[in-house]
């Protein structure tokens, strides 16, 4: 029965993030936009032709004091785009992400810039996994974030006042977004120092166990895991990050995490996210 439960809840996942999307136009159309005048679309068109022809969307939130000074700021890239700032685009409520960091920045004079694609609707799950499953496909997970190294990161170190180095550049998503982020942090060090992995669908692939055996061995990372306890995925969630642990992370660069009456939806990320910004910023 333990076994039956998580093959549902892992369906329910998938399908919940796929149908959302493909169904916001049609959805939200009536919404009032709440994202804050920080945050804009780049006017640039980026496309990942390895996964879709399609042009995507590019959400960049700015410091409240970017054009107010001549500083530089850490840069955070982030998935689903579509959810993390305004009501009037995301399916069942926001991150609020530019209002979290906006607080933060009255709080503290901490500023961070937010670089955040929107996910490819149908080709969400093709982008977010690095392997394939026998029953949902996808595994095209590398392009996406070479297509974030290679592509768009390069794009916004020159177009922004950014802190372009390794131990200042962030890589933050949940559900496949935290499993796209886990691999992306162990797969690329160079470029992604401070890695958010919330709410992991560690599930998806069992090439996750000899992938963090191979990549694990970095000390060169800080990454914080969160999951809610209703979500159905704690064993898998806990077997990796022991995993983690034996074959050789450092110990005192990652924090768990787990939530008791968490539940997988951005109600949940948008109450934890400070915390992880917190930890990974040393703030």
């Amino acid at each position: 029965m333990k076994g039956l439960n998580k093959f549902i809840i892992s369906i329910l996942i998938l399908l919940s993030f796929n149908c959302k999307n493909e169904t916001k136009n049609t959805v939200t159309k009536s919404k009032k936009s709440s994202k804050s005048v920080n945050v804009s679309i780049i006017d640039a068109t980026f496309r990942i032709d390895s996964i879709s022809s399609e042009p995507k969307k590019i959400w960049v939130y700015l410091p409240p004091d970017y054009y107010h000074t001549k500083k530089k700021y850490p840069v955070i890239y982030m998935h689903d785009g579509q959810n993390l700032f305004d009501s009037a685009t995301s399916f069942i409520g926001e991150w609020e992400v530019d209002e979290t960091l906006n607080k933060l920045f009255e709080v503290t004079g901490k500023g961070f810039i937010v670089v955040a694609p929107e996910n490819g609707g149908e080709h969400r799950t093709a982008e977010y996994t690095p392997w394939t499953h026998e029953k949902y496909g996808g595994g095209k997970g590398d392009n996406y974030i070479k297509f974030l190294k290679n592509t768009l990161k390069p794009y916004i170190d020159s177009t922004y006042r950014t802190k372009p180095q390794q131990k200042h550049t962030g890589l933050i998503g949940s559900s496949l977004g935290g499993l796209i982020s886990y691999y992306g942090g162990l797969k690329y060090p160079e470029t992604f120092g401070k890695i958010g992995v919330l709410s992991p669908s560690f599930w998806y692939s069992k090439e996750i166990i000899p992938f963090t055996k191979k990549y694990a061995a970095t000390n060169t990372l800080k990454m914080y895991f969160l999951l809610g306890d209703k979500e159905g995925m704690t064993d898998d969630f806990n077997n990796t990050i022991n995993l983690l642990t034996a074959a050789g992370f450092p110990e005192n660069n990652k924090k768990s995490k787990l939530v008791a009456g968490g539940e997988h939806n951005e109600t949940f990320w948008k109450n934890e996210f400070l915390e992880v910004i917190k930890f990974l910023y040393d703030i």
